[in-house]
């Protein structure tokens, strides 16, 4: 379980967009399953015959789906002296990624490389621009279907699919293009949070980690995130009493895609078991 009441304001990280995350989160993943100076892709869409410039910005055919939000996950692999890639099917979004990574710096460790870095309006679902088993950590806090809208009359943006068997439908498609790019024996690590309709528990994280699974993925690890200071749950729930329980985490799953000839029987209980 991670509990982080303080979410992190160093660097220029703040909390005013809604749905991002704590950078404690990818800081803690970063630390765990890359080294410095490899690839981060904050959902997805890399690459160009070559590394383009840094912070170039190119807009592929029928842009869809992306996630790099405000840029929290770019913003720690600068500190952290990592390659990474961001994608957004929003262009504002990707203009605020790249204004909060606009700040100098100087790190005490002297082996410290500025890291390569790249945003672009792209589609996660269809990631023409990234080579395979190219990436070495995927991690990305995709839309949780249409809680939070992000763009408006955009097609395609899945933070507008009301329909959560649309929205799993296309997560499959997400899933099966983060096992394309990830290299062997490395690791995509997904923040989902479940909702409510009609006073109703409606599970969408069973759904994430089932498409997850079906694209071939080993469940490494399903960490428990606890909620604080949250934007709606300030403005709906401060004072008033409900008929129902507040949900109050969310869901990282960690997968794992398996190494070369690696044999797993032995992660069965932790794959597709249906």
């Amino acid at each position: 379980m991670w509990s982080f009441p303080d979410r992190g304001d160093w660097a220029t990280h703040i909390g005013n967009y809604r749905g991002n995350w704590s950078p404690y989160i990818p800081r803690n993943l970063i630390l765990r399953y890359t080294a410095p100076g490899e690839l981060v892709l904050d959902q997805p869409a890399e690459r160009e015959s070559t590394y383009a410039r840094r912070h170039t910005c190119v807009r592929p055919p029928e842009a869809r789906l992306g996630m790099v939000g405000s840029g929290t996950t770019l913003v720690e692999c600068k500190l952290l002296g990592r390659r990474v890639v961001g994608v957004d099917i929003n262009p504002d979004a990707v203009m605020v990624a790249r204004n909060r990574l606009d700040f100098s710096y100087a790190p005490l460790d002297a082996d410290y490389v500025a890291p390569e870095i790249k945003t672009y309006v792209g589609d996660a679902r269809s990631l023409d621009l990234i080579e395979n088993e190219s990436v070495d950590l995927i991690a990305t806090h995709p839309p949780y279907a249409s809680i939070i809208p992000y763009s408006h009359n955009r097609e395609g943006d899945l933070s507008s699919v009301h329909n959560i068997a649309e929205f799993a439908q296309e997560m499959r498609r997400v899933a099966s293009e983060c096992m394309r790019v990830l290299k062997p024996g490395k690791h995509c690590a997904i923040l989902i949070g479940d909702t409510r309709r009609s006073k109703h528990f409606v599970p969408i994280t069973p759904r994430v980690l089932m498409s997850f699974l079906e694209a071939g993925f080993i469940l490494r690890e399903d960490i428990i995130k606890l909620q604080w200071k949250m934007k709606s749950t300030r403005e709906k729930w401060f004072g008033k009493k409900y008929d129902f329980y507040l949900i109050g985490h969310e869901h990282l799953y960690v997968f794992r895609k398996a190494d070369m000839d690696e044999k797993v029987t032995r992660f069965r209980e932790s794959m597709k078991w249906w």
